[in-house]
């Protein structure tokens, strides 16, 4: 169903089923997948690749040109996955180079008035709350959640089954399976109840909370704590996530000082 109140472009590529409502606007050089709504007053702006099976609400911009003075006007996308809700008020830019460009994995569910930078990486099956800041080039791991107002500043890292409170500014890397509150940030313990929830073992998440202990409780550096990390808990894949993370954040963490770093 496509209404005739909406602008579709000629050259947009629409799939199977798509519903678009009056006065939404899809522009050229966007392509849409099978059984999306679009509501009204929605953009979807070129250089969108949209998965199948997504819902945008009124009023969001979808592809909107990054806010980037590096961006000179060239071709850049944004690709959206399968099965995402997108609610009002929500923009999503464009990455600022033709290669690369800014993701939305599937099964993502992004409250009213967030906005989500250029170039930046949801990985999918996260929540992103209400009036979320993410700004260019972060990455939000899968199964995360992002409380409403939480400031995600540029180049940040959100590990995998993160909790981040509501209001706190993120400037820094977050490893996978903590909770996160407070300004400034700080290790609220593990996500515990998520990861029950969705099958962890209570041994897994016992093993995460060891490792954190040495991370975030024992005043020695990051690189102390990897070692005793590697020395004090079973090698398996709740351990070696934590261990990866942290050595490809270079040893940067949230909530770390500067010269425990």
């Amino acid at each position: 169903m496509i209404s005739p109140l909406a602008h579709v472009d000629p050259s947009a590529k629409l799939g199977a089923n798509v519903k678009i409502h009056p006065f939404a606007y899809i522009d050229a050089d966007v392509e849409i997948g099978d059984g999306c709504e679009i509501m009204s007053y929605t953009s979807i702006i070129r250089g969108t690749r949209m998965g199948k099976n997504n819902k945008v609400y009124q009023n969001s911009i979808i592809g909107a040109d990054p806010q980037d003075f590096r961006w000179k006007g060239e071709p850049t996308y944004c690709y959206i996955g399968d099965n995402n809700v997108i609610r009002e008020h929500v923009i999503i830019n464009r990455g600022i180079h033709t290669e690369g460009g800014t993701h939305v994995g599937d099964d993502t569910f992004i409250m009213a008035e967030s906005h989500i930078g250029h170039d930046s990486v949801i990985q999918g099956r996260s929540v992103i709350g209400n009036g979320v800041t993410i700004a260019g080039d972060a990455v939000v791991g899968q199964c995360s959640i992002l409380s409403s107002g939480v400031i995600l500043h540029e180049r940040s890292r959100v590990g995998d089954w993160v909790l981040i409170k509501g209001g706190c500014r993120i400037s820094g890397n977050v490893p996978p399976y903590v909770i996160m509150a407070h300004n400034p940030a700080a290790y609220f313990g593990i996500n515990a109840v998520i990861m029950r929830k969705h099958g962890f073992t209570d041994q897994q998440i016992d093993e995460a909370a060891k490792a954190y202990r040495h991370v975030y409780q024992t005043g020695t550096s990051v690189f102390n704590a990897l070692k005793r990390i590697e020395a004090d808990v079973d090698k398996g894949d709740v351990r070696d996530t934590i261990v990866d993370f942290i050595r490809n954040c270079n040893l940067k963490l949230v909530a770390i000082p500067r010269d425990l770093e």
